[in-house]
């Protein structure tokens, strides 16, 4: 079945049907603020219906400048790169498993796991994508090759670094609530490369649904980033990606994605490629296999590799070296399969260069040029790393050493451009830069699953002095909440300094949106908090907006810990008495020693508590031993941890246990 797609050129596809006022008064006043003294930069149209027009780059505004024209490039058509991105949980990972079943990716009675893409253990625990991964499919003898992106900020700079590698993006928004945080932010990078953008309105199918308010939304946001004309005017397609449908309206979806597939064959350019000219391939990924070594992965953005070739690896243009490709392969549905040769426009891996680094070039042996090198954002959060004092230390790790523990970061800075490692006051402790607590979290999981044992410090925000002036990290908060736990979570975010810029109510679902503009230092340790103010109901997304002036002191915590001030067993009978004084962490029969944190105190202020007391045993038969009942000890995660823990108290992180201690090194603090 053949589909012909058109849009509007002002409006996208739903709203040509129905020509909205109000959009035409909002697109004005937009306008108008966008430029002082009503200058309008996107003009309203005067044909609203049935006159044809061009998706988002259409080959009038994609063609390439003059200085660009002297090289000849031509675009391939029988290639399109695209990049998957949304927020968290908009379902992007769910789409790409539909789009690879109906490609005929897999056999008709092969059985695939859920969420295919995210292949590695942490993600599947979590649900979540941590690391953007390459697949292709084929449709009508054109080859598309997708990259599945993560949807949180924490992971912003696996989006920023592959959208080097494509030519356009599909914008996957959830059909109820719309633009989020981290929309914002992927569409923003999209739009400063000059991509195509084709918005995908997903799970069409939910209940309270509002596909005209969601398309409305992006498109105001289009405008408020600055799109050109052309960007603005962008394709919608409703899809929903678990039922494998999609259609050019809600309310007519067709019985495949065919929609949503032609929409990325005309919407998304072909690459404009070199093809006559010297080698260039600028390294966007690094992946690592145990017999053929470090395999990179990147766009060929001119002339062609071929197997066996030799090549010039450039950082700049004075620092280059020589290699050799030892073996070449492509995407080709779920797998890579070799090759000999790889044409300019399409995205390859490349083996046999032992030290290749992301954002090197791949180029000509003799003529060969680097490429810009990948700029990603600057971390915001950073944590202290160091060895394992404590007295169980080595019981369970198989790394313990500052060696052991150095050149396990220092392999993670080849992969990860957006964080940092730097050293510490002293030799075994070191400071991790990265774009969020759940971004170093992660990597803290990673390492304990691979052996090692250490102590992690609390987060902290990096801030900045300009014209001395102290600058910190400022997020954009959005909360989605129900109407009757709205007041202790505005409550909660006033006392973080949080300030409100936008409340919306959600349709038959009862909950209320809520945007705040808070400081990072607020957003440590709030998550738990939010969950416990609401019963467990809100859902909080937080996005990087800009640094600005210091907010002033933050109480994060308002209780204090309980601490063992004795090694030991912990006993029935001490805990017993214990519980009264606050939560406890621990139950009995598990070894403490002193130092550790085994509970929350009831007040404000440390306690020092003896929990491996035992009864004293005289000659005086009881009767009857009296039955101890303990409450259910708290059992906190690795991320509950650190965002509970205070400046002077450390996580103890092994591959079997998590446990919080107090920092030896700290002055005592408490009663």
């Amino acid at each position: 079945m053949e589909l012909r797609l058109s849009t509007s050129s002002a409006y996208p596809a739903v709203l040509r049907r129905q020509a909205s006022p109000l959009l035409l008064h909002k697109q004005q006043t937009f306008a108008s603020a966008l430029k002082p003294g009503g200058a309008l930069r996107f003009r309203p149209r005067r044909r609203l219906l049935h006159l044809p027009i061009t998706c988002s780059v259409s080959p009038s505004t994609a063609e390439p400048s003059s200085e660009v024209k002297k090289k000849t490039l031509v675009r391939r058509n029988d290639v399109r790169n695209i990049a998957i991105v949304a927020h968290v949980d908009h379902g992007k990972t769910t789409l790409v498993d539909s789009m690879l079943r109906q490609a005929k990716v897999f056999r008709d009675n092969q059985v695939m796991q859920e969420r295919i893409m995210d292949s590695n253990d942490l993600e599947r625990e979590r649900g979540i994508t941590i690391l953007s991964k390459n697949t292709s499919i084929t449709y009508k003898n054109t080859k598309v090759n997708i990259i599945d992106t993560p949807g949180h900020s924490d992971f912003g700079g696996e989006v920023e670094r592959v959208l080097n590698m494509v030519d356009g993006v599909l914008l996957v928004v959830d059909s109820v609530e719309g633009p989020m945080p981290q929309t914002r932010f992927v569409l923003k990078k999209a739009l400063e490369f000059g991509h195509a953008v084709v918005v995908v309105v997903n799970k069409i199918d939910r209940p309270s649904a509002r596909p005209e308010f969601v398309v409305n939304s992006t498109f105001e946001l289009f405008i408020e980033l600055n799109a050109t004309d052309e960007q603005c005017d962008f394709q919608a397609i409703y899809a929903s990606g678990i039922k494998g449908k999609a259609g050019l309206a809600p309310d007519d979806l067709a019985d495949d994605l065919g929609p949503l597939f032609e929409a990325i064959i005309r919407c998304v350019p072909g690459p404009n490629i070199e093809k006559d000219g010297a080698l260039q391939m600028l390294a966007t990924n690094i992946e690592y296999d145990e017999h053929k070594g470090r395999i990179a992965i990147g766009r060929l953005h001119a002339g062609a590799l071929r197997k066996g070739m030799d090549v010039r690896v450039c950082t700049s243009e004075d620092s280059c070296r020589f290699a050799r490709v030892s073996e070449l392969f492509v995407y080709e549905k779920f797998y890579r399969v070799p090759a000999d040769t790889v044409e300019a426009g399409d995205i390859c891996a490349v083996c046999g260069i032992d030290d290749i680094q992301i954002g090197e070039t791949i180029a000509d042996k003799v003529h060969g040029k680097p490429l810009p090198t990948i700029k990603v954002e600057e971390p915001t959060v950073k944590m202290s790393f160091s060895v394992n004092t404590s007295p169980f230390s080595g019981r369970e790790g198989k790394y313990v050493t500052s060696r052991n523990l150095r050149d396990r970061l220092n392999r993670e800075l080849e992969r990860n451009l957006a964080m940092k490692v730097e050293d510490g006051e002293t030799a075994d402790t070191f400071i991790i830069s990265g774009r969020g607590t759940l971004h170093i979290t992660i990597l803290i999981e990673n390492m304990r699953r691979e052996g090692y044992e250490f102590m992690v410090g609390p987060p902290k925000v990096i801030n900045k002095r300009v014209n001395d002036k102290l600058l910190e990290p400022y997020e954009v908060a959005t909360v989605e909440v129900p109407e009757n736990h709205m007041g202790p979570v505005v409550e909660l975010l006033g006392k973080r300094r949080g300030q409100m810029f936008d409340m919306q109510g959600v349709g038959s679902e009862g909950t209320v949106f809520l945007r705040y503009k808070i400081p990072t230092r607020g957003l440590l340790g709030l998550r738990n908090a939010i969950l416990t103010a609401s019963r467990g109901t809100a859902i909080l997304n937080t996005v990087f907006e800009s640094y600005g002036p210091w907010a002033g002191d933050i109480s994060t915590r308002d209780l204090g810990s309980l601490v063992a001030f004795e090694d030991g067993t912990s006993t029935s009978y001490a805990l017993a008495s214990s519980q009264e004084r606050g939560q406890m962490f621990v139950g009995a029969g598990v070894d403490v020693y002193k130092g550790q944190i085994v509970g929350i105190h009831q007040r404000p202020g440390d306690l020092g508590l003896n929990i491996c007391k035992k009864k004293a045993a005289t000659n005086i038969r009881s009767n009857k031993d009296v039955t101890v009942v303990l409450d259910t000890p708290l059992t906190y995660s690795l991320d509950d941890c650190i965002e509970y823990i205070e400046e002077d108290e450390l996580v103890e992180v092994t591959p079997l246990s998590i446990r919080m201690c107090k920092n030896p090194k700290m002055a005592k603090k408490g009663r």
